[in-house]
């Protein structure tokens, strides 16, 4: 609990620090200031305690708290690679919250409201922990602080102002109110009390107009821009000798048809292909049991020798690996438009989709007799090559850069500017909409 507690009060010192600099440096913070509503330390810092309350994960989740939600580092000389794990974005996402430049202490002049709740911690104990069968109550407790404590900065604008980072996919808060007994997930994104909040997520679901998907974190976490440009280097100038690559769980895949035993399946039969010009057609990164998880290097490696990477739907439609492979310089290869195309609108833009990705319809693939591998094969390599150069030239937008980065990196775009920028603008439109009406 002393190290949470030390956390927190570095979090204040760097708030100062940022507020301070962001005043001496004349920053034009119109429409752009944020105010970040203050909770009990039961929403936030208090969950980093019981990060060894779930026996039923293989290990606690304390070491990925460290470095404010970075993890530890790989190994100890080194500098941006971290063994992250996506749950603890909502950490992360609110220790470089403390450094935007245009933090306001006055909610009434603010032009959005943070909530720096770790909903995805607290769901833990609705998930797997003793509260399992009351999951409709999860944010109801959220609810009436923000109802009771200084209430004119949630009536204001009826929550509309307000946004929070949920770091499951939306589908893990989504159950319905009336379920008895409860399935899986917590009723969060169902609360009446919520529906005016933008909610943050991996995954979003096509219909509710104030979930938007962000970025899962990758391992990469560089501090200055020697760093980025140096992994940029490297990433372009790799030989990539394999075609394709999965990387991904293997034990539980269905007998029955489905996109990834049809990758599998057409992996194991690339015998029957001509390789050239490369030295081998699929290659298959087992990731089984979680672990490659936190050991970037199993998969980082061979992306990093491989021109397409596989991203087959896996327990829901997106999938993390969209974004290490990105980051590794390797073309993505996307079955459905929910994997990616239509999630990530903020940070992918659609116009660029073409230039970046390749699209099979997995139906086309499952009930077909359309091969993967034709289909990649048939790419001429001059387009393979300017694909892999938009991929890299995309790959800053999706990293989320370590807290207290140098001056030359903070002045590039990361997954956490593009998010903060278009929420204001969303709040914003929804705020003229409201008054509208």
């Amino acid at each position: 609990m002393a190290a949470t507690s030390a956390s927190f009060v570095l979090f204040l010192i760097a708030a100062a620090f940022f507020l301070s600099s962001a005043t001496s440096l004349q920053i034009d913070c119109t429409g752009r200031q944020i105010y970040i509503r203050r909770l009990p330390p039961r929403f936030n810092t208090d969950l980093l305690a019981n990060c060894s309350a779930y026996p039923l994960f293989v290990e606690s989740f304390c070491p990925y708290t460290a470095n404010h939600g970075l993890g530890l580092k790989t190994h100890n000389r080194s500098q941006s690679w971290y063994r992250t794990d996506p749950l603890l974005l909502e950490l992360l996402f609110h220790r470089r919250v403390l450094e935007y430049p245009c933090l306001s202490t006055d909610p009434s002049a603010a032009d959005a409201v943070f909530l720096p709740y770790y909903s995805a911690l607290d769901a833990l104990k609705y998930l797997y922990g003793p509260e399992v069968n009351s999951s409709f109550n999860h944010g109801l407790d959220l609810h009436r602080f923000l109802l009771s404590d200084q209430p004119h900065i949630w009536s204001r604008r009826s929550g509309h102002d307000h946004f929070l980072v949920m770091a499951r996919p939306a589908w893990d808060f989504s159950q319905p109110l009336s379920n008895d007994p409860p399935i899986w997930g917590t009723s969060f994104l169902e609360l009446p009390d919520f529906l005016n909040v933008t909610a943050l997520t991996f995954e979003s679901r096509p219909w509710p107009w104030q979930e938007q998907a962000i970025p899962y974190p990758t391992s990469f976490h560089p501090p200055n821009l020697p760093l980025l440009n140096a992994w940029i280097r490297r990433v372009s100038s790799s030989r990539r000798t394999v075609l394709s690559l999965f990387a991904g769980g293997g034990g539980g895949i269905s007998a029955s048809p489905n996109i990834r035993r049809s990758i599998r399946i057409e992996c194991e039969n690339t015998s029957s292909f001509d390789p050239h010009p490369y030295s081998k057609l699929c290659e298959v990164v087992d990731c089984s049991n979680g672990v490659c998880e936190h050991d970037p290097i199993r998969y980082m490696k061979p992306m990093l020798q491989s021109a397409f990477c596989f991203q087959p739907p896996g327990d829901t439609l997106t999938r993390r690996s969209t974004f290490d492979s990105i980051l590794a310089g390797c073309i993505p290869v996307f079955f459905e438009d929910q994997s990616a195309r239509s999630q990530y609108t903020w940070h992918l833009l659609e116009e660029e989709f073409g230039e970046l990705s390749v699209f099979i319809p997995k139906e086309n693939v499952v009930y077909g007799d359309l091969k993967i591998i034709d289909v990649l094969m048939a790419i001429p390599s001059w387009k393979v090559r300017r694909m892999r150069e938009k991929v890299v030239e995309v790959m800053p937008r999706i990293i989320y850069r370590s807290h207290g980065s140098s001056p030359g990196l903070r002045a590039k775009k990361d997954a956490f500017d593009i998010t903060i920028e278009r929420t204001l603008e969303r709040i914003k439109t929804r705020l003229e909409e409201v008054s509208a009406q």
